[in-house]
């Protein structure tokens, strides 16, 4: 009699088990990570916010591209053409830091002093995307000038096969599609002329440099005496420094309204001067950054094989070398930089070491910030909460954060 009670009563126990148990799957067990804010793991987002950041700037690239290969559709061109351009976009435009394009953003943000609306944003990154276009035009050309191998990681443009000299023609596609987006989404703005004007101008002093740079340093004619810092200075200012740093904000500057010239605190402001003034030896700085990157960093850290030794580059490494080197120091210098040759090429690291160029890189680090951080605090700043119009310390600053103490 007490079995016939008690069976039932443990079925209907064993049931009860059996439904509590998937209940409890059923709900996902709380991940500890979610609960982590700010304050508990700042780095984490920090990392997020960046990502995220990087990723907004990316779709602008998605939908630009894609209206760029459907103007192609739109000529004409064969579905081969268009196969081929669209390769050459997704391969060279996006993918480096894109610390240049998205300059521009971030420029347009801290003069107008709030965060910008969907039109706003767009335009900004647009314009940033042009300056990655430019940047791709110059590396595909450079890289088949300098005949070098690697490019961000993987072989550059022109070695992939089937393409050869055809990445030069290429090349040009790349520079003629700024002028394409500048002229469709900016012909009807009051700065379009000024915008036209930036990239022309900036092209123009760019090659200019790229021309005092091969001129000085052909990979044929290995002479030494030809080299000087203050050549090194000039070929880096109009190479690298007008593209890289002026160009990003002078473009935030125009869309935002930024004139000639204007007063404040008592003093008249000459505001795209006062940028040049402090974005070219920013961009000297970024360019002897590169020069020891070249020398010290590994293709895994830079993403290219440094070749400026075998190339007879005149770089920053060896201007320093050469004005800090004994006579046997020099002779062998002289007789195996610029030599294609694995054995001249360490030797030539090795009298780098000997001079302890390392510590003078971080010397003349150290040095240069120092001296950018004075021209930006000199800049006067209006009131917190003043309409856009005036240069703002943030904007420079941010340019040399990015870049200081840098290892890639």
């Amino acid at each position: 009699m007490g079995w016939r009670v008690v069976r039932p009563l443990a079925f209907f126990l064993f049931v009860y088990l059996v439904l509590s148990y998937f209940d409890f799957l059923s709900h996902p067990i709380p991940d500890p990570s979610l609960h982590l804010t700010t304050s508990h793991n700042p780095i984490m987002s920090a990392l997020d916010a960046k990502q995220q950041k990087r990723a907004r700037f990316q779709r602008v690239f998605d939908t630009i591209r894609d209206e760029l290969v459907e103007h192609m559709r739109s000529e004409n061109m064969s579905q081969e053409a268009v196969g081929w351009y669209k390769r050459n976009l997704d391969y060279n435009v996006p993918g480096g830091k894109l610390n240049r394009g998205m300059s521009v953003v971030d420029s347009v943000e801290i003069l107008r002093g709030r965060s910008l609306s969907d039109d706003e944003y767009f335009k900004a990154a647009l314009l940033g995307w042009c300056i990655e276009f430019l940047q791709a035009f110059f590396l595909v050309s450079d890289d088949i000038m300098d005949a070098s191998i690697t490019r961000r990681g993987q072989p550059c443009y022109y070695r992939l096969e089937g393409v050869g000299n055809i990445a030069i023609n290429d090349s040009f596609l790349l520079e003629g599609a700024i002028y394409h987006l500048l002229k469709k989404y900016f012909r009807s703005e009051p700065y379009y002329v000024h915008l036209l004007e930036l990239f022309h101008e900036t092209t123009y002093r760019t090659e200019m440099g790229q021309l005092v740079d091969l001129i000085t340093a052909p990979e044929d004619h290995v002479d030494l005496n030809r080299f000087s810092m203050e050549k090194h200075a000039f070929i880096v200012q109009y190479k690298t420094a007008y593209y890289s740093f002026y160009l990003s904000v002078a473009l935030a500057m125009r869309v935002c309204g930024v004139p000639e010239s204007y007063t404040l605190n008592g003093r008249t402001i000459e505001p795209y001067k006062v940028a040049l003034s402090i974005l070219l030896p920013l961009g000297e700085y970024f360019q002897i950054q590169d020069d020891f990157l070249d020398y010290h960093g590994t293709p895994e850290q830079i993403g290219k094989v440094g070749t400026d030794i075998v190339d007879n580059k005149c770089s920053w490494c060896i201007n320093t070398a050469l004005a800090h080197s004994s006579p046997s120091q020099r002779k062998i210098l002289d007789e195996c930089y610029g030599r294609k040759d694995a054995e001249k090429e360490a030797k030539v690291k090795e009298v780098y070491e000997e001079i302890g160029l390392p510590v003078r890189y971080r010397a003349y680090e150290e040095e240069a910030y120092q001296r950018i951080t004075t021209l930006i605090n000199d800049i006067p700043e209006p009131e917190p909460g003043t309409d856009n119009g005036f240069l703002r310390r943030e904007m420079f600053t941010s340019f040399l954060n990015k870049i200081y103490k840098r290892t890639k």
